[in-house]
């Protein structure tokens, strides 16, 4: 019994560390590119798209559809780096309090 009040007490620190950290992550700026940097983009770890960055190269008429796909890829990429971000903190956050990875569902 003491072994699961124990377990209870963890998870209830965990989810307030976890709120923590989640505003941390919020805050942070990832950024994302493609073809070795023609197109940028910063966004937050809350997913809000903040800047994007062409290159000169590419702006030209004929290569919208590809100016087009090269955007959504570049903000794909920011994504996908702030959703690791966040699954990497929480991993962290997680083995400094000695909870098992298997809770991270359960909060």
């Amino acid at each position: 019994m003491a072994n699961m009040m124990q377990m209870m007490a963890k998870a209830q620190k965990f989810k307030s560390k976890m709120e923590e950290l989640q505003g941390r992550v919020r805050a942070e700026i990832v950024d994302g590119s493609v073809q070795n940097g023609l197109i940028t983009c910063k966004m937050t770890g809350n997913f809000a798209l903040k800047e994007i960055k062409i290159g000169d190269s590419l702006v030209k008429v004929e290569d919208k559809d590809m100016l087009e796909d090269l955007i959504v890829a570049a903000v794909n990429n920011a994504r996908e780096n702030a959703e690791q971000l966040m699954q990497s903190e929480t991993q962290k956050l997680m083995a400094e309090m000695g909870l098992p990875a298997e809770m991270a569902g359960l909060l």
